[in-house]
């Protein structure tokens, strides 16, 4: 294609024109004379139709009224430029193959179509040749010669996808949005099923992270148990190592998708689009509406639980996401106790013990037992309780507090930590202890009432006769009272 002259930017361009000899004419009518009408106009800034800034020189202006004069708006008319296709610097053979390369080969370069001319002998060695006059060549003669972005191997299966039973699969993305009259803002953590569209749970909360997606998850999966997988999108809730700690905890795998794939994640997506027009749009400035974030939790549970779980989806058949749910066969994996959930929701750090009997977590330095100092220890970070530290000191969860140095200058060291009620371990008992439990039955059953003699499994001369197998009571006591 011929780019050197286009009868849409001639027009543009005399319009142009036409405007700045309007200026002179103006003036001239004013009664300047023409030099100094002439100057004052180019001396201003002018806007060519397209938008862009443009400046123009006295010669200019002057050869436009000239021409204004003569021709009217006709003469303001660029005079049109015959361009052969070919070169006066290049032979015809030679631009014969150029285009012939980039049309058997778009990628090429102009350095390559070079290199390929000299190779096969159509340019001597020594002689010169300029890239840019055979890129200008090529694009008058219609050559392609913009560069072409390379395309990414698409080596993934794109396509969507849906999981057939509950808890399959699990979404989560965060919705931002504000609420009450002050306009507060808020996030708010949907955890979807893949394969019934239902809500079960929410989390309000006042920005996306780890620590709200996880106690999210916690109440989550007291509801509903145990998902298949965990679909998460990058976001800086879902990338911190902490959620793939517990996951992994939990033996639940976890998928955080790419960008620019709206197949794996497009049915939380449109169930933000759903919430925001039903609900979340008319928080905003509202000054019935509590910006408290158990209120707002509260309510948009609730409407989870009496609208939209109970809402006839299309995708589903005409089925509510709540019957879907309900009516699955597959069984919920349920936890086996509050207690046991929690423990999984505990996250190990290692550190190592200061003489002074600290460790420090997020430059906060806390209380060590006595006889720790110099070791490696592994505390653990409560992940649903934050600030909360424990560490397991002689088979007994203890929680760990931050040092008070007040408390320190006036007072003995003590253990500088506390017991967790109900998480007390006891040591196994230790060889001397099994001997003596041996050897020595008790005399009380666990139900109370006396035990039988252990006549049975017990060597003698060990309070037992070999003969009759009771007690001897004389000989068993030192003799007779």
């Amino acid at each position: 294609m011929d780019r050197s002259w286009h009868p849409q930017e001639d027009v543009t361009s005399q319009t142009f024109r036409y405007l700045v000899v309007s200026k002179v004419v103006g003036r001239r009518l004013r009664g300047e004379p023409l030099s100094l009408a002439v100057e004052q106009v180019a001396k201003e800034k002018h806007v060519h139709p397209s938008g862009i800034p443009q400046a123009v020189s006295r010669r200019s202006v002057y050869r436009w009224v000239a021409a204004y004069r003569g021709s009217g708006f006709a003469g303001l008319a660029s005079a049109p430029r015959e361009r052969s296709p070919g070169s006066r610097v290049l032979p015809g053979k030679l631009l014969d193959f150029f285009a012939q390369q980039k049309e058997d080969d778009p990628a090429v370069s102009i350095p390559e179509l070079i290199k390929r001319a000299r190779e096969r002998q159509l340019l001597e060695p020594l002689d010169p040749v300029c890239r840019s006059t055979v890129y200008r060549t090529l694009q008058r003669r219609g050559v392609c010669v913009q560069r072409r972005k390379k395309q990414r191997a698409q080596d993934r299966d794109q396509r969507r996808f849906a999981y057939p039973h509950r808890m399959d699969l699990l979404l989560c993305d965060g919705k931002h949005f504000r609420a009450g009259a002050e306009r507060l803002r808020r996030v708010a953590f949907f955890y979807l099923d893949d394969a019934s569209r239902s809500v079960p749970h929410v989390q309000v909360g006042t920005s996306e992270s780890a620590a709200l997606f996880l106690r999210g998850l916690f109440e989550l999966l007291l509801k509903c148990g145990l998902p298949c997988l965990v679909y998460l999108d990058r976001g800086p809730g879902f990338i911190a190592h902490e959620v793939a700690a517990v996951l992994r905890s939990l033996s639940v795998p976890l998928l955080l998708g790419e960008k620019a794939y709206p197949e794996g994640h497009g049915k939380i997506e449109r169930f933000n689009q759903t919430v925001d027009q039903a609900l979340l749009r008319g928080f905003d400035g509202q000054p019935q509406i509590d910006p408290s974030l158990g209120a707002l939790t509260h309510r948009i549970q609730h409407y989870l639980d009496h609208c939209y779980n109970h809402q006839p989806h299309e995708s589903l058949g005409g089925q509510t996401p709540g019957e879907r749910f309900g009516g699955d066969s597959r069984e919920l994996r349920m936890p086996q106790s509050e207690h046991a959930l929690r423990e999984k929701f505990l996250l190990p750090l290692r550190r190592r013990v200061t003489p002074d009997h600290t460790v420090s977590i997020d430059s906060v330095d806390y209380e060590m037992p006595r006889g720790t100092r110099g070791f490696q220890v592994v505390v653990h970070r409560h992940l649903l309780e934050p600030g909360r530290i424990s560490f397991l000191h002689q088979g007994r969860r203890i929680l760990l507090h931050p040092v008070d140095l007040e408390a320190n200058a006036r007072t003995r060291r003590g253990d500088g930590c506390s017991t967790e009620e109900g998480e007390s371990h006891p040591l196994p008992p230790s060889a001397a202890d099994l001997h003596y439990q041996r050897d020595f039955h008790p005399l009380v059953d666990p139900d109370g009432g006396f035990a039988e003699p252990p006549g049975h499994g017990v060597t003698p001369g060990h309070g037992v006769t070999p003969d009759h197998g009771v007690i001897d009571r004389d000989s068993f006591d030192g003799g007779p009272t």
